[in-house]
């Protein structure tokens, strides 16, 4: 067996594919990748399924090193720079780790959550059908908790001899307000509550997890009293306590809450809100059913056009690669007298 060893990361360092789907009738949270493009473009990059689970880095990069022979994996996300003894990896692009070499991820530049693919994905047991780690629940992860110092990932090395590959596609790019389905709870908010969440620009504040992002800005007032009757969640619902601040409920969210919640962002702009760093402004615009399935589609059939959009990496004819390519089959003697024995 190859292993993945950690030899240092953040303290939310954490296995996460799609998540725990169909338990939430029993409260289990479905966790799963924060950023799902990102997951499958890694994934795509070493001949995944796109939903395999990766290692996902929150804030923080890392170093690993592996051990039992070769590893074939790819980094994406975050503007994270990959490097393998130093030496710079092309971003969007897959690389073999030999056994014994050491491979660093640096910290986000552009974003929060970055992911580690690996060929052939890990030979873990799942949880409740997901590797997806899950904090307050300690579900999934490595042994139920989250990635430190020496853990050992076992990987497949029947997975690994795959050609190092890259990605000129970028995920679809999408600007401007996050786009929002108001409701189920919009009617416990006057229209002038409702016309100032549309208008108005929040902020990213500190108090930012995989449950939840918490916003500040304009006090949004209720028109009913905040307490509900508790009802299910999804991701993205937008939730309004007393306070007035919105809550956007993430991946780690809880399946069940007593505020209303006054909208709901659409699935193809979750990852580009878990991108955003707190302190960092966000609007939001209202659409309606059409729009949020023809963009959840777009996103769809973009995930599914990622390995035809692979290339083999074009590496530099320099004499170290030349020689790891085993290019020679033989030798001749060119002073040696010529021969027209076919077994000579």
């Amino acid at each position: 067996m190859t292993d993945l060893v950690v030899k240092s990361c953040g303290p939310m360092t954490s296995l996460q594919d799609r998540g725990r789907l169909g338990y939430e009738g029993f409260g289990v949270s479905p966790s799963g990748a924060m950023d799902r493009r990102a997951l499958a473009m890694a994934n795509a990059l070493v001949g995944n399924a796109p939903e395999t689970a990766a290692v996902e880095f929150m804030n923080l990069g890392g170093a690993f090193m592996c051990e039992g022979g070769d590893l074939h994996l790819a980094l994406v996300g975050a503007g994270c720079a990959l490097s393998i003894d130093g030496a710079p990896v092309d971003p969007q692009t897959s690389v073999v780790l030999k056994e014994g070499q050491s491979l660093e991820v640096g910290h986000p530049r552009t974003g929060t959550f970055a992911y580690l693919a690996v060929a052939g994905g890990f030979a873990v047991e799942p949880e409740l059908g997901s590797l997806s780690f899950h904090l307050r629940s300690r579900l999934g992860g490595l042994k139920g908790a989250p990635l430190k110092a020496e853990d050992r990932l076992p990987c497949r090395p029947e997975s690994q001899d795959r050609e190092p590959m890259q990605l000129a596609l970028d995920p679809p790019e999408e600007s401007g307000p996050i786009r929002v389905m108001m409701g189920p709870q919009d009617d416990y908010f006057t229209p002038e509550t409702i016309r100032m969440f549309l208008e108005s620009e929040f902020a990213i504040s500190p108090q930012a997890d995989r449950m939840g992002f918490q916003l500040t800005g304009p006090r949004l007032e209720h028109a009913k009293g905040f307490n509900i009757v508790s009802d299910g969640i999804v991701d993205g619902h937008i939730q309004v306590p007393g306070s007035g601040q919105p809550i956007v409920l993430m991946r780690d969210r809880q399946t069940a809450g007593g505020y209303p919640k006054i909208a709901t962002m659409i699935s193809a702009d979750l990852a580009r809100f878990a991108q955003m760093r707190p302190g960092m402004s966000v609007r939001f615009t209202a659409v309606e059913r059409d729009e949020a399935v023809a963009a959840a589609r777009r996103l769809k059939d973009w995930m599914a056009s990622l390995p035809s959009s692979l290339t083999p990496v074009r590496f530099a004819l320099t004499t170290e690669h030349l020689l790891s390519r085993n290019l020679i089959g033989g030798t001749v003697d060119a002073l040696a007298p010529a021969t027209t024995d076919p077994n000579d």
